[in-house]
């Protein structure tokens, strides 16, 4: 399936005398981008730019929403959560959810700081993972060890990956060799299944079928185990799991492909008054696309004839976005379900986030190494990013929330816990689609961007088995030089005059060690240790805010919590039931135009002897930023963050953190 490449390397000695521009403004950038946040920021991710404000606004947003989405568990580290915020459908106490798992390590696999990303997989292979969902987790380790080459991170939890993939044997129709799923538990209810299955009168529950999606995802995980167990030494296991891939992609291909619609289908796994067993459904969705998403489909024209249906205005093309099924269907949009006057979530036509990034993703596979694209182009691929980018921006506002109609490009779902939702991905399209790195096992890197359009680009400060690379795109040569060049440390390794694939030998090295402190002061449970008291507003769930190792500072979703704004000194205590070394402690306040303001003045007790005592020096903390007291350790049971408050200003202490040293 993929095309021989050409390497296109520099001569030693022109790597010697080529002028690198000058690179990017690091830290001006993140504080431009993250105002007091910065810090977080400036260390950890690629700094991008580029010809398209919208694109980058977009990015640097996205590094936001996953920063957002960290959930500090203390001892078990952090795990990335789906909504900000608390749902019902959650896996408790931790606020997981394991159906957008693959997009939380596809974007965090490319931060420098290695530690949130390992964190969330030991989590989710330690007994996180409770399958609520389908999903395609240990293909995304396997693409998470293809950025940084970690073969002892990749193979850490192969044992329970395999006990994890034979648990989906209850959801394998031995006869047919595919794997079926309720289309709730795919992450998407309201299918085309599942509401003719009803009849067309509901479709939340029930509506079991034979999907391309679960099938893909099971594909993929197959053949990443497959490939774990030949380097961990296991031939028969990954002759077994080979053969598993191979077998269900067979039956993908045999049995999902539907000729008739040229489009990757539905079965039905139920019969009823309304469906029978094996009936294909009859209206062609998006997730029809995803087996390309994992290059499970060979290079044929006869199966790219499908993309014909993305570029087409009666079949899944909105003025807006991608449609979730075509318009022609019977209940294209109607609306089912209501939580008060707000409409709930549904894939019966409206654009998702979710399955955008998916068919995107599985779009840049086929426009690298397809040789049979169909109808689809480059030109096709960025126009569909930039729908998705605009997608971000409610006004002049950027807040990505849950679905969008598809011919207005408006918010459908409506409801708080929508906002800054993180069940969709980004920057890795930018990073593997836009500028075009193509990670890889072995110890090459290559470099194809998909961009049209854009008259220049520029990343710097990617992170690739254990390196540190920066490509750049200049059209016309006013910029950075003219060409796609690509640099590894530093020092420019390749140039081509126009666009096109590099590639160049990049010997891995070790990655730098995972830095990891214990923050002591979270509370997931809402009751036990550690306690917290406040001077004034006392609201149990306010108190829990603050150490509920979640932290973020976006308006549309209060967290945190909040003093009263009577102008008195205030103060935030928590009592950890027990002695404990504390030396240092995070402290994140959150600041609005109106009601909020970071405290004019911050002090950190601990009791000892019977009485508060200050521990280091009173500070001026940062507004929607992190502020770090350190003190010489010292043995406690109790921590006290004493405040004085801005005049006319509640204060909203957001999380705080305690730390050994």
């Amino acid at each position: 399936m993929r095309k021989k490449l050409a390497l296109a390397a520099l001569p030693f000695m022109a790597l010697l005398a080529a002028a690198a521009s000058p690179p990017m403004d690091h830290e001006a950038i993140a504080e431009a981008r993250y105002g007091n946040d910065a810090a977080w920021y400036e260390g950890r991710i690629p700094f991008f730019e580029s010809s398209d404000a919208k694109i980058d606004a977009v990015y640097y947003y996205r590094w936001g929403l996953y920063r957002a989405h960290q959930r500090d568990l203390g001892k078990q580290g952090y795990i990335t959560t789906e909504f900000a915020d608390d749902v019902d459908w959650q896996r408790e106490p931790y606020a997981s959810l394991n159906d957008s798992s693959g997009f939380h390590i596809a974007e965090g696999r490319w931060l420098n700081d290695r530690r949130f990303t390992d964190d969330y997989i030991n989590f989710m292979y330690e007994g996180g993972n409770d399958r609520h969902f389908t999903d395609h987790m240990a293909d995304s380790v396997w693409g998470r060890y293809l950025v940084d080459g970690d073969r002892e991170a990749l193979l850490a939890h192969l044992k329970t990956m395999r006990h994890v993939y034979r648990l989906w044997d209850e959801k394998f129709d031995f006869d047919k060799g595919l794997y079926f799923v309720e289309p709730l538990l795919d992450a998407t209810e309201y299918t085309v299944s599942s509401i003719d299955a009803s009849g067309g009168k509901d479709g939340f529950r029930g509506g079991d079928a034979f999907r391309p999606s679960v099938n893909a995802y099971m594909f993929a995980n197959a053949r990443a185990l497959s490939r774990m167990a030949q380097m961990a030494g296991d031939a028969a296991m990954a002759k077994e799991y080979a053969a598993r891939a191979e077998a269900l992609k067979a039956r993908v291909l045999a049995d999902l492909w539907n000729p008739k619609l040229q489009h990757f289908i539905d079965r039905h796994q139920i019969t009823n008054e309304h469906v029978k067993y094996w009936e294909p459904i009859r209206n062609r969705e998006l997730v029809g696309y995803l087996p390309w998403m994992f290059d499970l489909v060979p290079d044929d024209a006869k199966y790219a004839a499908a993309w014909a249906h993305l570029t087409d205005p009666g079949s899944l093309a909105g003025k807006a976005g991608m449609r979730t099924v075509e318009k022609t269907y019977e209940y294209y949009m109607r609306q089912y379900r209501y939580l008060g006057p707000d409409p709930e979530c549904q894939w019966n036509g409206p654009i998702w986030p979710y399955q955008t990034t998916q068919v995107l993703t599985a779009m840049a596979n086929l426009l690298d190494h397809y040789e049979a694209h169909g109808p689809i182009s480059r030109a096709d691929w960025m126009a569909m990013l930039r729908q998705y980018t605009a997608l971000h921006y409610q006004g002049d506002k950027l807040d990505l929330e849950e679905d969008y109609d598809p011919e207005t490009g408006k918010p459908i779902v409506g409801l708080d816990r929508s906002h800054h939702y993180f069940h969709s991905g980004y920057i890795d399209l930018i990073l593997t689609g836009l500028v075009g790195i193509r990670p890889r096992s072995d110890d090459v890197l290559e470099v194809n961007p998909l961009q049209q359009g854009l008259d220049w680009f520029r990343i710097e400060r990617v992170p690739y088995h254990g390196h540190e690379v920066s490509v750049t795109w200049d059209a016309k040569g006013t910029r950075y030089g003219k060409g796609l060049a690509v640099m590894v440390d530093g020092a420019e390794v390749a140039r081509r005059a126009d666009l096109g694939r590099i590639e160049v030998p990049v010997m891995r090295k070790a990655n730098a060690p995972i830095v990891r402190e214990e923050n002591l002061a979270v509370q997931l449970v809402r009751s036990g240790f550690p306690k917290a008291s406040a001077s004034s507003g006392t609201d149990a769930e306010k108190l829990h805010d603050a150490v509920d190792g979640r932290a973020w500072f976006y308006p549309e979703l209060p967290n945190g919590w909040d003093s009263d704004a009577s102008g008195k000194a205030q103060w935030y205590a928590l009592d950890f039931g027990k002695a404990v070394s504390l030396g240092s402690a995070e402290l994140a306040f959150f600041a609005d135009a109106a009601r909020f303001a970071a405290p004019r003045s911050v002090s950190v007790e601990v009791w000892r002897e019977g009485r508060w005592q200050q521990v280091g020096a009173p500070v001026k903390p940062l507004a929607n930023g992190v502020t770090r007291v350190t003190w010489p350790a010292v043995e406690t049971g109790k921590l006290r963050v004493s405040m004085i408050p801005a005049k006319g200003r509640a204060i909203r202490l957001a999380e705080v953190k305690a730390f050994a040293r």
